[in-house]
Parts: structure tokens; C-alpha cells; sequence
């Protein structure tokens, strides 16, 4: 098979892998079809915030008829719901794509206020919506949760999402060269060890400090399930490299572009860090996604 087709695949294969770590991540944005005064919209529901001075959530409902109120509290804390009312706004958008190329200079909708939480706190939320109907609850059985984090640097944060997509493509390329027999695998799989430690190791704990003051939360020191799964696929893939190094193994290189594949499928943040309100530590917490994709 030509190089050409390999990297086909391998494109392929790493667009989908990440495409489906999005759709299922749990933080990540939470779509919802709703229905207000016989119109549907599509809604796109808040679970990550940066800590600023705009900690809202968002309903994107063109109708400023409507009625609707927010019900949060933290998340494992025992305290009853509180309530804030949705208020129709319209928020200027400073982003150079969006304002040149897509030509949008303001979003407009309803925005709840919540107050900002420590970095790692969460809180669970639900909301009402009320029209010409009557009033409908949404949520209020699987409450949606949102993560409160720091802000963390474009310079840390972009390099280190394109490095790890590059160590990824690289993952599947040296795979299939592997199982093909191609002569490359080795020189690429080199160049997948090398993206693994740089984006992995390096930039991504530069990331989590910034995002919730911890640079390593994985093993020995907890079991934060991104930094394990980048250990893994660390550990497989030096493996893979220095077993190849005087003679071919393209077994050890299958097994770690499989695992790296497999453990990068896992959506992103299950068990990622949470902070305990009672003791004031962060630690791991556990957010199942297959319990947040269904509808309200």
C-alpha cells in the first residue's frame, strides 16, 4: 500500500476518534432540543466555565417573550436549590473569526448569572421555561453540571491540544504502517514518542496547573484519568520505540497505537479532577457522559 493511502486512514481514523470524544466528553457543551411558543430551537448548554466575571449560562432563544429560570447548587453539597431569573441580553463578541469572517458582532439570548466556584468546583443545574403554554422543566432529573476552571494561557493551551492531535495522527499512521509492513512505522512511531512527551508530558501538566493549580494528578499521586491515560499510552509507546530500535517488532507498535487509540476514546474528564467542598482538596471526581447525552 502507497504512503498516501496510510495517511488517508489515518486521518480518517483520528478525525473520528476525536469527533466522538467531543460528542461524548462531559465537558463539553450539552445539546437540547426544546420547543417555546411553537418554535424550536437547539440549545447548547454550558459544563465548562473559565473563571472570569461572566459565569452565565446560556439559552440561545431568539423570543424574548419567554419567561425562564435557572436552579443550581454545588455539586455533593448538601444546601437546597437556589434560583436565578434568565434575562434577554445582547453580548458583544470580540473574536477576530467570528467578527470578520462570519461577520457576528453580538450574540443575543437568555443568560443566567451563577456565582464563580474555586477552580475544580462543579455545580449541577436545571431550568424552566415558561410561554404562551405554560411552563416546562428541563433537566431537573439529570441535572446538568458545569466545571469551574482557571483560564489557561493561548501560548500553553493551543500548542498543547495540536501537538497531542499530531501525536495521535502519528499513533494510527505507525500502526497501520505497522500491520502493513511498511518501513516507516519505526521512524514514525519515533515521532509519535516524541509528540507524547512534549504534549503529554510537558505542555499538559503545564495545562491542569493553570486549570486547577495541580501540574499532576494521575499516578502515584491520584487517579485523574487524563494524566493516566497519557501515562499509558507513554509507557506502551516507549515500549515500542526502544524495542524497536535494533530489530523490528511491528507487534509492540500495533499494541501501542491500539491502546493509545483505545484510551484517547475514553471521553475526555470522566474522572477528572473535582474539588471537595467539606475539605477544601481537590480530587477525583467521576462524571458518567452516557447519562448526559439523552434527552431532558
Amino acid at each position: 500500500m502507497k504512503s498516501t493511502l496510510y495517511w488517508i486512514l489515518a486521518i480518517i481514523i483520528t478525525l473520528s476518534a476525536v469527533y466522538y470524544q467531543r460528542k461524548t466528553g462531559p465537558t463539553y457543551s450539552k445539546h437540547s432540543d426544546i420547543t417555546a411558543n411553537g418554535m424550536e430551537y437547539r440549545l447548547k448548554l454550558t459544563r465548562s466555565i473559565e473563571i472570569s466575571d461572566r459565569n452565565y449560562v446560556k439559552l440561545a432563544i431568539k423570543d424574548s417573550t419567554v419567561n425562564a429560570c435557572l436552579f443550581y447548587k454545588r455539586l455533593q453539597v448538601d444546601e437546597p436549590y437556589r434560583s436565578v431569573d434568565f434575562k434577554y441580553e445582547e453580548h458583544p463578541v470580540n473574536s477576530f473569526i467570528m467578527n470578520r469572517i462570519f461577520g457576528i458582532e453580538k450574540e443575543t439570548g437568555f443568560f443566567a448569572y451563577v456565582p464563580a466556584q474555586p477552580p475544580a468546583g462543579k455545580i449541577e443545574y436545571y431550568f424552566e421555561i415558561t410561554d404562551d403554554q405554560g411552563t416546562n422543566t428541563y433537566f431537573e432529573n439529570e441535572p446538568v453540571i458545569i466545571r469551574f476552571k482557571g483560564t489557561v494561557p493561548s501560548k500553553i493551551l493551543t500548542p498543547h491540544i495540536l501537538i497531542m492531535f499530531i501525536g495521535m495522527l502519528l499513533s494510527t499512521l505507525s500502526g497501520l504502517m505497522a500491520i502493513g509492513k511498511h518501513k516507516s512505522y519505526r521512524k514514525w512511531g519515533i515521532w509519535t514518542f516524541i509528540m507524547l512527551i512534549l504534549g503529554g508530558m510537558i505542555l499538559g501538566p503545564l495545562v491542569q496547573y493553570h486549570a486547577f493549580g495541580h501540574a499532576w494528578t494521575g499516578i502515584p499521586i491520584g487517579w485523574d484519568l487524563t494524566d493516566n491515560k497519557t501515562l499509558i499510552t507513554v509507557i506502551f509507546w516507549t515500549i515500542a520505540v526502544f524495542g524497536n530500535r535494533k530489530k523490528n517488532r511491528p507487534g509492540l507498535t500495533i499494541l501501542a497505537s491500539f491502546i493509545l487509540l483505545l484510551v484517547y476514546s475514553i471521553p475526555h474528564s470522566i474522572f477528572g479532577s473535582e474539588l471537595d467542598y467539606e475539605s477544601g482538596e481537590i480530587i477525583q471526581g467521576m462524571i458518567m457522559p452516557f447519562s448526559l447525552l439523552g434527552n431532558p
